[in-house]
């Protein structure tokens, strides 16, 4: 899935947090972000856009929704091809989160911790020798 032109919906309710997710990504040759600051703002932009999100990169915990719930509504409507959540909560909530997203057919890709480290995000995102 990595590509350098991806489109990515960044959506974190701290703007500190924002702008230094947006500066790690664009370390990284990720430049086409579009940043929100919660759910309504990140609903917005996925409306307008006229083609799919490649990446909803999104905090699980905002203060209008949950992250997951953000990412299902944006896949059920066709609006976001992949999404990571962004979390503080233990590995086994992140676990728990992601099992149950699997079983919804949620395109989750997984959960990570923040701070973010970006190239876990990177190997995410990176299709592996075995993927399709």
């Amino acid at each position: 899935m990595f590509k350098r032109n991806l489109r990515i919906l960044l959506v974190e309710d701290h703007p500190f947090q924002l702008i230094a997710l947006q500066i790690l990504l664009n370390n990284h040759g990720l430049y086409l972000l579009t940043p929100a600051l919660n759910a309504r703002e990140a609903l917005a932009a996925l409306e307008r856009s006229d083609k799919p999100y490649d990446l909803l990169l999104c905090d699980q915990r905002l203060p209008d929704m949950c992250g997951i719930e953000l990412v299902e509504k944006a896949s059920q409507h066709g609006w976001v091809d992949h999404a990571v959540l962004l979390s503080g909560l233990d590995a086994s909530q992140l676990a728990d989160i992601e099992r149950e997203a699997r079983a919804r057919g949620v395109p989750l890709l997984g959960c990570l911790n923040k701070p973010l480290n970006t190239l876990e995000l990177l190997r995410l995102i990176t299709p592996t020798d075995s993927d399709p």
